[in-house]
């Protein structure tokens, strides 16, 4: 009995912490809110035609990066389409780009059910992953979530890409 109150003692807060790191985004003007799984997710702005809100983990964006973005289609568009959609336009001109699991990707449940899709490629000489994160908000809208991470990083950082995205919905 003495053993497992220890045990307990040492495990709770451990599990407090792990949920303390924890940090829910949102902001004033953004329709969605995300949970960040620790302090160092940080969101930055980008500005091309309009302001992007975009997310690095620690300064660096090979520790990971977070694109997220919002895209309206035709109702019978699938998340196979928009991976087609990506390859054309986006990820074959990716110097070594090469499509993982065939391009089939996987079924994805969060807050919003969709497809994560992955695939390689070569960043100034050094392998990376993405994977792309297709959720489905109704027939015509997907909210897309698109990270990059530097491949000997994907290991410890793939649980954290999956708990963004479960943790993805709207206001």
């Amino acid at each position: 009995m003495r053993v497992i109150l220890v045990a307990l003692l040492l495990i709770i807060p451990f599990s407090a912490n792990a949920d303390a790191q924890t940090q829910t985004f949102t902001r004033e003007g953004v329709e969605y809110v995300l949970d960040l799984p620790s302090p160092s997710w940080r969101a930055v702005s980008r500005v091309d035609v309009h302001e992007h809100l975009e997310f690095v983990n620690g300064e660096d964006y090979s520790n990971g990066y977070l694109r997220l973005r919002k895209k309206v289609v035709t109702p019978d568009t699938t998340t196979k389409d928009l991976f087609s959609e990506a390859e054309k336009w986006e990820l074959q001109k990716l110097p070594g780009y090469v499509v993982c699991s065939g391009g089939k990707g996987t079924d994805f449940s969060g807050q919003l059910k969709g497809t994560v899709f992955s695939y390689e490629f070569v960043n100034q000489g050094r392998n990376m992953d993405g994977r792309i994160y297709y959720l489905r908000l109704d027939s015509r809208t997907f909210y897309i979530l698109h990270f990059t991470v530097a491949s000997e990083k994907l290991l410890s950082l793939r649980d954290q890409m999956d708990s963004i995205a479960k943790s993805f919905r709207l206001k």
